[in-house]
């Protein structure tokens, strides 16, 4: 059998061609196009009815009612796709940046929520937010920076929760010399120590505790010129890592994850040498997926992921039981 598009557009060779019916938008139809294809064009869908016997105003309207199902339930089908695709943006202090990717993860798995994650100094994610930066929720490594949000009204002060309390630590590679477990603080009077390498204390709370550690101390005034300042925390350990610098205060969280295992060696600085790193996380009050961020902020206060944060060396405050 011909295909509708040779009947219409090609030539038989046993008998001549006959145009196609090009049908309007009210059904009419030239009674004398028997046997002739019918091309039926209703706001660009076109129907092409093979070999059909007489175009009659009765089959157009059937056909062109079955033709507009097809297409409204077809079109019907886009914005339930795209409702589906759900995905929140949450800015986060880089202390996070290993134990956050676990939690979100989980996240998603019980949701289907995706949770794009963005990394930095706490300080510098602050002023982006306050820049109109698209994020849904903002994790600070303080307690301070979210309720600048707050008082500033871009962020919403009833949803302000302390998820977790950071700690620090003066880490040195596994192949230094240097005796950072046992000898503690005093490894950065050593001679061989060009560079100590810290989160930069103007935008990075763990930049700020490390400089209370060495006033604690009465270190400060006597290596401050050795200090290299890191953007965040993460590159703070960067430095040290790649022998930049000889030791780092870099956060606990950054020692024990999997990427930093059998790479250093630390001391754990006494939580009394410096401010308690108590961190927040905050609604941002312009969010369009405020339903979605919550939920998130909820999880992150379950056992699931507090015990995930514990594992990352957090100390925590009190926890909710998982919603079933």
């Amino acid at each position: 059998m011909e295909s509708a598009f040779q009947t219409i557009s090609g030539r038989r060779k046993d008998r001549p061609a006959k145009a196609s019916c090009a049908i309007d938008g009210h059904g009419s139809c030239p009674e004398a196009l028997d046997g002739a294809a019918c091309l039926y064009n209703l706001q660009r869908i076109h129907v092409v009815f093979p070999n059909a016997p007489r175009c009659s105003p009765m089959l157009v309207r059937r056909f062109a009612s079955l033709a507009l199902i097809a297409f409204l339930v077809l079109a019907s089908g886009v914005p339930q796709l795209a409702a589906s695709d759900r995905e929140i943006n949450v800015a986060a202090a880089a202390d996070l940046s290993a134990a956050l990717q676990e939690v979100a993860t989980k996240f998603e798995q019980r949701t289907g929520v995706a949770v794009k994650l963005s990394f930095g100094a706490s300080g510098a994610l602050t002023q982006q937010i306050q820049n109109g930066a698209p994020f849904d929720v903002f994790f600070s490594a303080d307690m301070d920076y979210p309720r600048q949000l707050i008082a500033a009204r871009q962020a919403e002060g009833a949803t302000l929760y302390r998820y977790a309390v950071g700690r620090l630590v003066l880490w040195v590679p596994s192949d230094s010399p240097l005796d950072a477990e046992h000898k503690g603080i005093d490894v950065v009077m050593d001679p061989s120590v060009k560079k100590i390498s810290i989160a930069n204390p103007q935008h990075a709370p763990y930049g700020r505790a490390a400089v209370a550690v060495l006033k604690h101390y009465g270190l400060y005034e006597k290596v401050t010129d050795r200090l290299v300042l890191g953007e965040n925390i993460s590159q703070a350990a960067q430095f040290v890592e790649s022998g930049n610098a000889q030791v780092g205060f870099v956060a606990l969280a950054h020692a024990m994850a999997p990427a930093m295992q059998g790479k250093g060696k630390y001391w754990m600085v006494p939580a009394d040498a410096y401010p308690p790193l108590d961190q927040g996380v905050v609604l941002i009050s312009h969010s369009p997926h405020q339903q979605d961020a919550a939920a998130f902020v909820e999880y992150v206060k379950t056992a699931e992921a507090s015990a995930v944060l514990r594992r990352y060396g957090f100390s925590l405050p009190e926890q909710k039981d998982d919603k079933k």
